[in-house]
């Protein structure tokens, strides 16, 4: 297989995660005899100081021209404490999932054994626990109209849905459940929003399409709560774009840290594929990182992207293989770890690799 596979940065921790990400994908391409072609871009913070655009033509041209994307993370805490910057890191990002039409963002919460005990919340809640969020990502507050006053005393976000928005993430959500367990939770907030009335009406119709799998609505708040309290009772949970925002790195904990998870925006076209972690300036360059979500993500690129499940399964393999081993990022121990068993990125992303031969 020959495919053409962009890589974005990004800001931060974004170049130390994504260069064991490459590594990773290189070494799938060695081993299982494909052919898979680099290419570099900027976006965010990064390509703000460069070009004064937090999404280059260039970037994007090279985006759409590939065949997928691995990506980093974005942000900068100058912007985070200034409100009132009308460039932002985050306009590249949200920019480019609606010029690629990437709606759907799936962010398996997969809960290795090893990290049992990374998580705050109890062993026993959490074994066995394994769900795929379905996360509507080009609608609802982060693309309606904003707007403020002239003396600065009100703000409004306009959250809005289109009936065909909802529908085909839904199709994407039912025909994953179908694969898994057919079980399916709808989170929204019909008691209150409009748009969420929307939301079950158009999930009750199209639920009558796949009899063969459970529906289940679900308030979010009640979701929330339900997510720490017993979360082996979900298997595919479906939500717009602002719930699934909160839940998902709510549920990030349940795998013991935000290092630890992937994801992928998908849409009729190029993948993008992601950990859920931020740039996190505070340890950028200080080989700290945790590499592990950006393989993983690498991994989803080779199922998702690429249909290549048993290279994918490798990669997931090599992971667990890892942390069996005893080896850990600061942000995976716990006060038992021995000293010597805690790595930087690099040293990580090596183990990985050496898992993966």
């Amino acid at each position: 297989m020959k495919k053409n596979i962009l890589i974005i940065p990004g800001d931060g921790i974004g170049q130390e995660v994504t260069t064991w990400g490459k590594q990773v994908l290189n070494r799938i391409a060695e081993k299982y005899n494909h052919e898979f072609i680099f290419d570099e871009a900027i976006m965010g913070h990064t390509a703000i100081e460069a070009t004064g655009n937090p999404l280059p033509d260039e970037t994007l041209e090279k985006a759409k021209a590939s065949d997928a994307i691995l990506f980093g993370a974005i942000g900068h805490a100058k912007y985070d404490n200034d409100p009132s910057a009308k460039v932002r890191p985050e306009q590249g990002l949200l920019k480019i999932r609606k010029e690629l039409g990437l709606y759907a963002n799936l962010r398996p919460i997969l809960l290795f054994d090893e990290l049992l005990d990374a998580s705050s919340l109890k062993p026993e809640v959490l074994r066995g626990t394994d769900i795929l969020f379905f996360r509507e990502l080009t609608g609802d507050v982060y693309f309606g109209e904003k707007k403020r006053n002239e003396d600065n005393t009100f703000a409004s976000d306009l959250m809005n849905y289109h009936r065909y928005e909802v529908e085909r993430i839904t199709r994407k959500a039912y025909d994953a459940a179908r694969t898994r367990n057919k079980k399916l939770c709808s989170v929204d907030k019909a008691n209150v929003l409009e748009t969420s009335r929307l939301w079950r009406e158009v999930v009750q119709e199209i639920a009558k399409e796949y009899p063969d799998v459970e529906t289940e609505h679900m308030f979010i708040d009640n979701a929330a709560m339900q997510l720490v309290k017993n979360p082996k009772k979900f298997d595919v949970v479906l939500t717009a774009n602002l719930f699934g925002d909160i839940l998902t790195d709510e549920a990030s904990q349940i795998a013991g840290s935000m290092g630890m998870l992937a994801s992928a925006s998908i849409g009729d076209g190029t993948g993008f594929f992601e950990p859920i972690h931020g740039s996190a300036h505070d340890i950028a360059g200080q080989n700290k990182a945790n590499p592990l979500a950006s393989i993983l993500s690498a991994a989803l690129m080779l199922d998702i992207a690429f249909g290549l499940q048993d290279e994918a399964k490798a990669v997931t393999n090599a992971v667990s293989e890892t942390l069996k081993a005893g080896w850990r990022t600061g942000d995976i121990a716990n006060s038992e770890t021995a000293a010597d068993k805690i790595l930087g990125t690099e040293e990580m992303g090596a183990k990985v690799l050496e898992f993966l031969k």
